[in-house]
């Protein structure tokens, strides 16, 4: 199948186009903006076969997306392109409502046109592939997961954004028929994630004997999704998904943030040890907890297992000791990331 891939220069996104090149006979276009949090470099690895194509381009631009679509041809679209820190959501709100849901119908509106004019076979095996967060649907208390049914609560700018984009692909095709699946996943984590999340953060700052911040008491519960395994629950549905079906995606793994970040000193105090032999646990310091912090996501995956046959083939224990690994050999992959970040934060340009 030909499949165009939006944002394919992020994290999943990459993590997805470096699994189909290497385990699939697919085609792939890789549709990026390359703003801050994409790279090209995530791709090196497949840059010059002969299935890979990029394109650089933004998706709330018709025009480009207009013309990449029709001069590809796909079969399939993955529509993962989107804004996606929680706190820049907090700080500036107007970029995420702008790519996530302008640039979501953007899409949408684009891919019907050139869906309505397919034929037969074409038009009947067409897939557009929206992937989505858990973050939709608020915050569990202590007890139970969320399912594909479960209503939307959305508590950030960013995650109200993502559900608004939901909702968006949810009825174009219950409106327009267009043949839409839609994921939701949980916190994933593992090679070539943007280091101003958790755990590359976290990474990077006991690495250079920083202080590793720690909202509220870190008693927050994430469910942990490593991201190859996410890619591969991906293919399943880009190939066998049912149309108009939601599939949650989670890693089987709860872990509050402090246990997380615990787990990563231990993995460093093994790894590289720092020169005074003291912990990096000693680094862990904690900070106020930013505001509408959701307090935990469960995700229950029992629907993709049972009618597309996929499960998480790695462990928390057995994925993050593969990330801290890889970040620890891809230094010079992230800390030039590290060190633009802290400039544009700073409001440094050159």
């Amino acid at each position: 199948m030909r499949i165009m891939v939006t944002g394919g220069a992020g994290f999943i996104g990459s993590a997805l186009i470096r699994h189909l090149i290497a385990h699939t006979e697919h085609s792939v276009l890789n549709f990026d903006k390359l703003t801050y949090a994409g790279s090209l470099t995530t791709v090196d690895t497949v840059a010059n076969n002969a299935r890979y194509t990029f394109v650089q381009g933004d998706i709330c631009d018709s025009d480009a997306v207009r013309s990449a679509i029709g001069e590809f041809r796909p079969d399939i679209i993955a529509h993962l392109a989107a804004e996606s820190h929680v706190d820049r959501s907090i700080d500036g709100p107007g970029a995420f409502i702008q790519t996530n849901l302008v640039g979501t119908y953007i899409m949408l509106a684009e891919t019907l046109a050139y869906w309505q004019e397919l034929k037969d076979v074409a038009k009947a095996s067409f897939r557009f592939h929206h992937i989505s967060t858990d973050e939709v649907y608020g915050s569990l208390g202590k007890d139970g997961l969320f399912t594909e049914d479960t209503s939307y609560d959305p508590r950030s700018p960013y995650s109200a954004s993502k559900a608004g984009s939901d909702h968006l692909v949810s009825a174009w095709g219950h409106t327009f028929q267009l043949p839409v699946l839609i994921t939701n996943c949980s916190n994933n984590y593992g090679p070539y994630h943007f280091p101003e999340k958790l755990i590359p953060l976290i990474i990077a700052k006991a690495l250079d004997g920083e202080d590793l911040p720690i909202y509220g008491k870190g008693d927050q519960v994430r469910d942990w999704l490593y991201v190859e395994d996410h890619a591969r629950a991906l293919q399943a549905v880009l190939e066998n998904g049912e149309p108009g079906r939601t599939y949650n995606i989670g890693g089987h793994n709860e872990k509050q943030n402090i246990e997380v970040v615990r787990t990563l000193c231990a993995i460093l105090d093994v790894l590289r040890p720092r020169s005074d032999g003291n912990s990096y646990d000693s680094q862990i310091t904690h900070v106020a907890d930013r505001p509408g912090h959701d307090l935990r996501y469960a995700i229950d995956a029992s629907r993709i297992a049972a009618e597309l046959d996929w499960t998480p083939q790695e462990t928390f224990e057995s994925g993050i000791r593969k990330t801290v690994e890889w970040y620890l050999e891809n230094e010079a992959w992230w800390r030039p990331l590290v060190k633009a970040n802290a400039a544009r934060r700073r409001g440094i340009t050159n």
